[in-house]
């Protein structure tokens, strides 16, 4: 397991081996997705759009949502 502490600021110092495992470097942005009690931590990838704010919101994930707002 690895852990790692939260400062005072809410601002923590991402493990090593998590570094490597997502070859992240300066500068780079992390994806943090809540999924029930826990928080799946990914790279995200330059040019994609990191941020669908329909994604949270799964009262709003019908095809007639999709047909009105997938053009957004």
């Amino acid at each position: 397991m690895i852990t790692s502490k939260l400062t005072t600021k809410a601002q923590t110092t991402i493990p090593q081996p998590v570094r490597k495992a997502l070859r992240l470097q300066a500068g780079d942005e992390l994806i943090y997705e809540i999924d029930d009690h826990c928080v799946i931590v990914t790279k995200a990838v330059r040019g994609k759009k990191a941020d669908d704010p329909f994604r949270t919101f799964d009262e709003w994930n019908t095809a007639a949502d999709a047909k009105a707002y997938g053009k957004l």
